[in-house]
C-alpha cells in the first residue's frame, strides 16, 4: 500500500485535521484568516474612520429597510477586524463605495481630514473604493472558501457597477453573488437550522431573498436567466428577536417578484413559447392584489414597492402584446390596449406622495423603472386615438409628470430624459415638446392592431434574447443622447384636455403608514425614518 507509514502518517493526519478545524472555525466566524499573507497590503489613508462611520450610519438610516442584510453591532466588529482580515476590509470598503455611488451620499469635508486623499466628489471616491476592493480580493481565495461576507461584497460591487452603467461588470458580480450563495448552501432550508447565531442566520436568509429579488428585476431589465428559486422560508421578525425594523415591506417586495419565475423569464427571453390569456390575466390580478392599501413601511420602502408594482404590471402587459393577446375590446382590463394609461395613472398617483429624498435613495434603478413605464405610455399615446376633449387629468399630464420626475432625479436629466424626448419625437413627431399637444389621430384608427399584426407576421426573422417587445423601452445605447432645441427642463402640469375613453381619473389615496389608522398621502418623514402618524 502506497503512502506514508507509521508515525509520519499520524502526524500528517493530525495536521490535516487541524487545518480542517481551522477552516471550519473561520467559516463560522465569517472570516478567512489570510491576514499574514504578504500580498495583503491595504492602501493606507484611503478611508478615514469618519468616512466609514458616515457610510455605515447612512446605510442603516436609509438603505437598511430595503436591504436588511447587515447588523449594526456585527458591522462594528467587522470594522475592528479590517487590519487583520482582507475579507473584512473588502466588505467595509465595498459598503462605503456602494453608499457613495448608489445614493450618492455626500461626505462632510471633515471626513477627509484624516485621509491621505484630497477632497473629491463621492461618486469619484466610490469608484476608487470599488477598484481597491477588487485589488485586495485578488490576494485571497474567496471563491474556493467563500463566506457570507464574500456574497455581500459581490452584491455591493454589482450595485455600484449597475449605477455606473457598466452592465457586463454588474452582471458578472450579481452572478458571482448568486453562485457563492449556492456554494454556501443558502438555497437549502437546512442551512439555516444548523447555525447557532440567530443574528447571522436571519441576515443570511434575508440576503438570499434580496438576491432573489435583485436577480429577477435584472433578468427583466436586461433579459438574463435566473439561478435562484423560492426554496427557503420567508424571513420573519421572530428570526431575530432583537430586530426593531419592520420586515413586512421587505416581504412584500419578495411577494411582488415571486411570480416572475423560470416560466415567465423564459417567455420574456424567448427561450420558451406558449402562454394563455388566462395566465396573463391572473398574473395581472395577482400583482394588483399584492400590496395592501396602507403599507406598514418606511417611505423609502414604499417608493420601491409602489413603483416596482406598476413596473411589473407594465412588464406583464408587454409580454401580453408580444404574444398577440391584446385587444381594444378585451374583457380583462390587463389585456386592453389602454392598460398602460391606467398603470401610468397609478404610478404618478403613488409618486405624488413621496419626497425627493426618498426617491433618490434608489438611484438609477428607480429611474429605469420610470423610464420603462413612460416609454410604454408614449407608444400607447401614439397609437390609441383620443375620443373627446375634457378637463380631466389625462395621459399627457402623466407623461409630463414622468419627465419632470426623471429630470429631477440624479442621473435622469443627463442620460434618460434625452432618450425619452427622442422617443416622443419619433412616436409623435407632431407633438411640440414644450406644449405636448396631442397628435390628431382619426377616431377609427386601428394603428395599434396593425402594428402588432406586422410584428406577428415577421416571426420568421431571428430574435435575440435581448430583443425588445413591440412596446418597450429603447435600448439605452441605441440612441445617442442629445439636446432638443427650445426644450425647457420644467413641464406644464395643467390638464391635458384629452380623454381616453373609460380610463378613470386618478383618486388620491394614502400610500403608506407605519402602524395604526390610515395616514395622509403626504407624509413628512425623512428616508429611513419610520413614518408615524400623530
Amino acid at each position: 500500500k502506497k503512502g506514508p507509514k507509521g508515525s509520519r502518517a499520524k502526524v500528517i493526519t493530525e495536521l490535516r485535521e487541524n487545518q480542517r478545524q481551522t477552516q471550519l472555525s473561520s467559516g463560522r466566524d465569517g472570516i478567512e484568516d489570510t491576514s499574514h499573507s504578504p500580498a495583503y497590503l491595504r492602501k493606507k489613508g484611503l478611508l478615514s474612520m469618519e468616512m466609514i462611520t458616515t457610510c455605515v450610519d447612512y446605510f442603516f438610516a436609509n438603505m437598511y429597510p430595503t436591504m436588511p442584510i447587515l447588523h449594526r453591532v456585527k458591522v462594528g466588529e467587522t470594522i475592528g477586524q479590517m487590519e487583520q482580515s482582507p475579507e473584512a476590509y473588502c466588505l467595509v470598503v465595498s459598503l462605503c463605495g456602494y453608499m457613495m455611488i448608489q445614493p450618492n451620499m455626500i461626505l462632510p469635508a471633515t471626513a477627509f481630514q484624516d485621509a491621505d486623499i484630497q477632497l473629491q466628489p463621492s461618486l469619484e471616491l466610490g469608484q476608487l473604493l470599488m477598484l481597491e476592493t477588487l485589488r485586495v480580493r485578488k490576494t485571497y481565495d474567496y471563491i474556493e472558501s467563500p463566506t457570507v461576507w464574500s456574497v455581500i461584497t459581490s452584491f455591493f460591487l454589482f450595485g455600484s457597477y449597475f449605477c455606473l452603467d457598466r452592465q457586463n461588470t454588474a452582471w458578472f458580480h450579481l452572478r458571482e453573488a448568486t453562485t457563492l450563495s449556492h456554494v454556501l448552501g443558502m438555497q437549502e432550508e437546512s442551512h439555516y437550522q444548523t447555525s447557532g447565531d440567530v443574528i447571522e442566520s436571519s441576515r443570511k436568509r434575508r440576503l438570499y431573498w434580496l438576491l432573489f429579488v435583485t436577480e429577477r428585476a435584472y433578468a427583466l431589465q436586461k433579459h438574463k436567466p435566473l439561478s435562484l428559486h423560492a426554496t427557503i422560508s420567508l424571513p420573519t421578525m421572530q428570526d431575530d428577536p432583537t430586530e426593531t425594523v419592520e420586515l413586512s415591506g421587505f416581504v412584500h417586495l419578495v411577494t411582488l417578484f415571486r411570480p416572475f419565475d423560470d416560466t415567465f423569464v423564459g417567455l420574456w427571453n424567448k427561450a420558451r413559447t406558449g402562454c394563455s390569456t388566462g395566465w396573463l390575466a391572473a398574473l395581472q390580478q395577482q400583482l394588483s392584489d399584492a400590496l395592501p392599501v396602507y403599507l406598514a413601511s418606511t417611505e423609502s420602502q414604499a417608493v420601491d414597492l409602489r413603483c416596482s408594482q406598476q413596473w411589473l404590471r407594465t412588464m406583464v402587459w408587454q409580454l401580453s402584446i408580444s404574444h398577440g393577446y391584446l385587444s381594444s375590446v378585451a374583457s380583462e382590463n390587463g389585456l386592453s390596449f389602454k392598460f398602460p394609461i391606467e398603470i401610468s395613472r397609478d404610478m404618478i398617483t403613488a409618486m405624488s406622495g413621496f419626497s425627493q429624498a426618498a426617491m433618490e435613495v434608489h438611484g438609477i434603478g428607480l429611474i429605469e423603472k420610470l423610464f420603462d413605464v413612460a416609454c410604454t405610455l408614449i407608444d400607447v399615446m401614439s397609437c390609441v386615438p383620443h375620443e373627446q376633449y375634457s378637463f380631466e387629468y389625462g395621459p399627457r399630464d402623466y407623461l409630463n409628470q414622468f419627465m419632470t420626475s426623471i429630470s429631477s432625479l440624479r442621473g435622469g436629466q443627463q442620460r434618460y430624459l434625452p432618450l425619452l424626448l427622442t422617443k416622443v419625437h419619433d412616436a409623435m413627431p407632431s407633438m411640440p415638446t414644450p406644449g405636448f399637444s396631442m397628435p390628431m389621430v382619426p377616431a377609427n384608427s386601428r394603428l395599434l392592431e396593425d402594428l402588432w399584426d406586422s410584428e406577428a407576421n415577421s416571426q420568421s426573422q431571428a430574435h435575440s434574447s435581448s430583443a425588445s417587445t413591440p412596446f418597450g423601452s429603447p435600448l439605452l445605447d441605441a440612441i445617442a443622447p442629445h439636446t432638443i432645441p427650445g426644450f425647457r427642463h420644467s413641464f406644464p402640469l395643467g390638464t391635458s384636455g384629452i380623454g381616453y375613453g373609460d380610463v378613470p381619473v386618478p383618486v388620491s389615496m394614502p400610500m403608506y403608514q407605519s402602524q395604526g389608522a390610515p395616514q395622509s398621502m403626504f407624509p413628512t418623514s425623512t428616508p429611513g425614518q419610520e413614518y408615524r402618524g400623530g
